[in-house]
């Protein structure tokens, strides 16, 4: 017999194939297990992630408001010493004008929605840099509070000397003022031995005192003066003549007019007579009082004023001529 490939006669089989779907579905089964495991760890991850960013987030955000905080509290203080201080605030500024270019960088950073935090350390660096130049502010500020403490101080010395000197000088100008009023009244010249007479001219030139008032030509005053105080120099004398009706005598010829007295005011006066005077030097006064109209009978007064006081004075009496007069 031949060999053949059929199965023999006999009804024997070949074993059967193996399955291998089952270790199939177990590593997809594994496989699909291990992906969600990924993405389940994956989520996880993503999601702490995501919670440290918000945290981060959440800091910064706190650190902005804080700096927010703190730069609002520097400027409103900066203002406030600004306002109250014009020399500070023009100080400010002509002198530092990067103040004001530091404050807007950090209203900058700080007003950024998404600021890092360089940039908010970049505030804070700056908020800083302001602090310290309100702190040299506020030193400038008291010194200069000092300076005018100590000018106030030196300005309220200076008035009180200046009031003590002007009480002391006026003080010295009454003094002097009284003194000078006391010399000046003291100076007033003396007048003695003063003495009147009605004189009669002859043709010839002779002259002879008269009692008549028909005889009488002109009155001769004569006195003498002196004063130790008095100095050398010109002294006007200012005559007063009344006539019997007690109307003062007036001339034009011989100069007359109106004197004011320390005493009596303002009185009219006859004549005017200038003498040189040398100080403590006793001086005979001599002059002649000549009317343009006749003598009338009766008394004649006449008063003599230096340095605004009567002097002296004196009177004659004129009487009527008669036949043999």
């Amino acid at each position: 017999m031949s060999a053949s490939n059929y199965p023999s006669a006999s009804g024997q089989s070949q074993p059967p194939k193996k399955d291998n779907r089952g270790i199939i579905y177990g590593i997809l089964i594994a496989a699909l297990l291990g992906t969600w495991g990924y993405i389940i760890y994956d989520k996880s991850k993503t999601k702490e992630v995501i919670q440290q960013k918000d945290v981060q987030y959440a800091s910064l955000d706190s650190v902005r408001n804080q700096l927010l905080t703190d730069y609002q509290a520097a400027e409103i203080r900066l203002d406030k010493m600004t306002s109250e201080n014009t020399k500070l605030d023009s100080l400010v500024k002509t002198r530092d004008k990067d103040v004001t270019s530091m404050r807007s960088r950090i209203k900058t950073l700080i007003s950024k929605q998404n600021a890092s935090a360089a940039d908010l350390a970049e505030a804070r660096k700056l908020i800083n840099q302001l602090n310290g130049k309100i702190e040299e502010y506020v030193k400038e500020i008291e010194r200069l509070q000092g300076e005018n403490q100590q000018l106030t101080a030196d300005k309220q010395q200076l008035t009180t000397e200046k009031q003590q000197l002007t009480d002391t000088l006026n003080t010295k100008l009454t003094e002097n003022k009284d003194l000078s009023s006391k010399v000046d009244v003291g100076s007033t010249l003396n007048a003695s031995n003063f003495h009147l007479a009605a004189i009669n001219e002859k043709k010839s030139g002779k002259e002879s005192e008269t009692s008549k008032a028909k005889r009488a030509d002109k009155f001769r005053v004569s006195f003498d003066v002196e004063n130790r105080l008095s100095l050398t120099g010109t002294k006007d004398l200012y005559i007063i003549v009344s006539n019997p009706d007690g109307q003062v005598v007036k001339e034009d010829g011989l100069g007359s007019g109106s004197v004011t007295t320390r005493e009596d005011g303002d009185k009219e006066f006859t004549n005017k007579v200038s003498i040189d005077y040398e100080q403590g030097k006793r001086k005979n006064v001599s002059f002649d009082l000549k009317q343009t109209d006749k003598y009338k009978p009766g008394t004649y007064k006449v008063e003599v004023y230096q340095n605004g006081f009567k002097i002296g004075e004196g009177a004659v009496t004129l009487k009527k001529g008669g036949i043999f007069g």
